[in-house]
């Protein structure tokens, strides 16, 4: 979430048709042609999609309270590009969307093979009724319908996104600023929804975003996004873990693209409003690794509308924690930011952890920003007082001692599994997650041991694929 996005002078005013929906428990809509069926306006009825069609969403297409939308297996579906399609799941609703590791379901461009970019249509949005920190009768982002609203119910059930790829969504629908939809945007998704095995490419915003909510997720993909990867806001407090990023070091956001941008509440610090800031956003990552370039980090880029800034931008009394994760290219690797954020990381008991984190290939490591000097931010990443903490800062000339796979930056089949002797995989190097049946077991540091989790499922060009 940014003040300014590029595909501001994209703004298409968003028409919503309703139509009706079959009642049948498989879809037998007839096509507009031979190819596609449109999804378009409401779905007001369980509906179960064929995997042997290929669907075409119009403009703001919402499944209603109580109604599941599922999708089976290898189903293709198109966002239009004219009407910037974009699949809203309501309160209350649902989205079964059970791919496979060898037949995922992929929402994509309805533009031709060489034809697609940055932000064709709107992306997947998921709405729940887990906590959120902000005023009841604030308004979702990108002229979406409805409001916050109040609810506590944690363990809401979206549905699930399992074996899904998200390919060239991500756009601002309205011409106000903090106006986005990205590429999965999450506004109070409980923790009974699960999402595992995303991949998000050619994000026209964020990759992923979650406002508030309790989801839990596992194996997410950021590929050449063009804003921010992993953007978390107003009091989301799941878990995630293994998370892989891979920019493109040419683009970037007129705002400043990072891979973690972390706030509590906006646009400032004091807490405001009915919930007074609560609860805070308190998410806790593990096993990420964020891949931008092994030549010199820039803050500019050569054919973005902006540049990159920081690996991890935590401010607005955030409380996120990330263990276990490795950063390589930004110009800035952590920037601690205000404070109100800085004291939740100093505090007795904090809640804000920042454990076995590699900085690599940075221009500048460790960065303060309001009232926190860059030498406070230093002292608390390096904490002699705190040896657990167990943080490192590769310079640029060692970069080649993490023994990263020879083909980690190759942005169109990257293999990210580190080499056998790799000190990533050092398993005493790793720090101890927080107790909780969430997490799996991974002594080492970083997305990958010897697994490549993103094997079968992924698409890295996209571009040129034929659907």
């Amino acid at each position: 979430m940014k003040k300014i996005s590029f595909l501001l002078i994209l703004f298409v005013a968003m028409v919503a048709t309703f139509s009706a929906c079959t009642k049948n428990n498989t879809d037998t809509t007839t096509p507009v042609d031979a190819s596609l069926i449109v999804l378009e306006g409401e779905i007001t009825s369980n509906r179960t999609l064929d995997a042997t069609r290929k669907y075409l969403l119009k403009g703001f297409v919402y499944v209603k309270e109580t109604v599941t939308l599922t999708i089976p297996a290898g189903t293709v579906i198109f966002g239009d590009k004219d009407s910037k399609g974009t699949l809203i799941v309501e309160k209350g609703g649902k989205i079964e969307a059970n791919g496979t590791s060898t037949n995922p379901i992929i929402f994509t461009s309805n533009r031709p093979r060489g034809q697609r970019t940055y932000g064709d249509w709107g992306g997947i949005v998921l709405i729940g009724k887990a906590p959120h920190n902000q005023q009841t009768s604030r308004a979702y982002e990108g002229g979406i319908r409805g409001e916050y609203g109040t609810f506590s119910d944690a363990n809401d059930n979206s549905g699930t996104l399992r074996y899904v790829r998200i390919e060239f969504a991500g756009v601002a629908l309205t011409p106000n600023g903090n106006s986005e939809v990205n590429g999965l945007t999450m506004y109070g998704v409980g923790a009974g929804t699960t999402i595992e095995y995303v991949q998000v490419s050619y994000s026209g915003d964020d990759s992923f975003e979650w406002f508030g909510g309790t989801v839990n997720c596992k194996y997410l993909v950021a590929h050449r996004g063009w804003d921010d990867d992993f953007d978390t806001d107003h009091g989301y407090i799941g878990k995630v873990q293994f998370g892989v990023s891979l920019r493109d070091p040419a683009f970037a956001d007129l705002s400043t693209s990072n891979a973690f941008e972390s706030d509590n509440f906006d646009p400032g610090t004091p807490a405001t409003g009915n919930n007074n800031g609560l609860p805070l956003t308190q998410p806790t990552f593990a096993n990420m690794s964020v891949f931008v370039t092994t030549g010199t980090p820039s803050a500019t880029t050569q054919s973005g509308s902006g540049g990159y800034g920081r690996a991890m931008h935590l401010r607005r009394n955030t409380s996120i924690s990330i263990y276990n994760s490795v950063f390589v290219g930004y110009p800035e690797g952590l920037r601690l930011d205000g404070s109100s954020t800085y004291a939740n990381a100093t505090a007795t008991t904090p809640t804000l952890e920042l454990r076995g984190i590699v900085l690599a290939n940075m221009t500048k490591n460790i960065a303060g920003a309001t009232t926190v000097t860059d030498q406070q931010a230093t002292d608390y990443f390096n904490s002699a007082t705190n040896p657990n903490r167990m943080n490192t800062a590769i310079a640029s000339g060692d970069l080649t001692t993490l023994l990263l796979n020879a083909n980690t930056f190759n942005l169109t089949a990257p293999n990210f599994l580190p080499q056998a002797s790799s000190p990533l995989l050092t398993a005493s190097a790793a720090a101890t997650l927080p107790t909780n049946n969430f997490w799996s077991p991974a002594n080492f540091r970083g997305a990958f041991g010897t697994t490549n989790w993103t094997a079968g499922w992924t698409n890295f060009d996209p571009q040129n694929t034929d659907y």
